[in-house]
């Protein structure tokens, strides 16, 4: 009688147990199902592609498990995105935040754009051009690996780019390319108009934050800005037309 009793005692256990279990289970799914998506940080990819890679799999579509899983997370097998985090805004609401990896420049090897950080790292090669990053020529290498360093002679090339690039984004400039001469002198290419900024590092800064004002009057001209020294006659710097 008393075994009869325990086994009933269990039973009922299991019993409220497995509809615990299963009334959470139903309201997870239901108050945690996402219906509305934000996402930001984006650049390489589009909304959509972001929400593909993230909302994917069986629990793809609940809030709460997405917020577990991407929190702060490293992402692999994904060009150009470093980590991806996904904050809950509401049961229903999510926002993916994108951390792109941050590109300095390309080059171009065998038909192929090959993608480099701050150190000369090579992120990501790529058949395709990703707008807002310059192309960065006059680098001489003989082969490339993704991941590895780009193997250039000289090392310290890649602190010389870094400047560059921090510095016409600080002065907001768009430059499509910059060719960086053995000689250590650099030109930067905005459309039909090269502009020759010399290998003078002191004066570097100085020199593009006038390009602002100076560009614009160069609007639909071909020719090079000589920069490299100074007019102190004119007070100016020399535009030579092609």
């Amino acid at each position: 009688m008393y075994k009869r009793k325990k086994a009933g005692v269990i039973l009922l256990v299991l019993a409220v147990l497995t509809a615990v279990v299963l009334g959470a289970g139903a309201y997870m799914k239901t108050t945690y199902t996402v219906n509305t998506v934000y996402v930001e940080g984006n650049v390489h990819y589009t909304e959509d592609e972001i929400k593909e890679i993230v909302m994917s799999g069986a629990l793809g579509s609940n809030s709460l498990y997405l917020s577990l899983k991407y929190k702060n997370r490293g992402i692999e097998n994904v060009p150009f995105v470093d980590v991806m985090d996904v904050k809950i805004l509401a049961p229903d609401t999510i926002k993916i935040i994108v951390y792109e990896k941050v590109l300095t420049g390309y080059v171009k090897y065998m038909d192929t754009y090959l993608y480099f950080d701050k150190d000369g790292y090579i992120v990501e090669s790529s058949g395709v051009r990703t707008v807002g990053v310059p192309q960065i020529t006059g680098l001489k290498f003989d082969h490339a690996v993704v991941g590895q360093q780009l193997p250039v002679e000289d090392r310290d090339i890649f602190n010389n780019i870094l400047n560059v690039t921090k510095l016409l984004r600080k002065y907001e400039l768009s430059s499509e390319k910059i060719y960086f001469s053995s000689s250590g002198d650099i030109t930067v290419y905005f459309g039909q108009v090269k502009v020759a900024l010399g290998n003078d590092a002191a004066t570097l800064e100085d020199k593009l934050q006038r390009l602002p004002e100076i560009l614009p009057t160069l609007e639909g001209k071909c020719g090079t800005l000589q920069m490299s020294g100074y007019d102190e006659s004119s007070g100016r710097y020399t535009f030579k037309p092609e």
